[in-house]
Order: C-alpha cells, then sequence, then structure tokens
C-alpha cells in the first residue's frame, strides 16, 4: 500500500512540474504567433542586404553560385 503513496506523490510532482513548465511557455510568449508559421514557406525569399547582394550580382556575371548565408529559425 505505501509503493501507491509513493507512486502517487511522484505523479504529482511529475505533473506540477509540466504545469510550471508550460505556464512559464506561455508567459514568455512561446505560443503567441499562431499565423507566421503557416505562411512562412510562401515568404522564403528575403531582400538581400549589403555584401551578399553585391556577391549576388558578381555571381551572376561569372555564373557561379552565391554564398548567402540564410538565417535558420
Amino acid at each position: 500500500m505505501s509503493v501507491i503513496y509513493l507512486l502517487i506523490s511522484i505523479s504529482i510532482v511529475v505533473a506540477a512540474v509540466f504545469l510550471y513548465a508550460f505556464l512559464r511557455a506561455v508567459k514568455t510568449g512561446q505560443y503567441d504567433d499562431d499565423y507566421t508559421p503557416s505562411v512562412r514557406m510562401l515568404f522564403d525569399d528575403e531582400l538581400i542586404k549589403g555584401s551578399a547582394k553585391e556577391e549576388l550580382q558578381k555571381s551572376k556575371n561569372e555564373n557561379i553560385k552565391p554564398r548567402i548565408k540564410t538565417k535558420t529559425i
């Protein structure tokens, strides 16, 4: 019978940890943006700034693939 009390107390502690993690994620804004991830693939082409744009121009002239660093999320 004492094993049941031990298992119940451990399960309550685990549930409290998961509840704390969930509430912290909600407070820090983890679930705020529901729209952008679904349409991010539609707007894959981002503006190229600075030297990357110049490198793209050179590569078009020289028929070399550009080395553009992309930002991963």
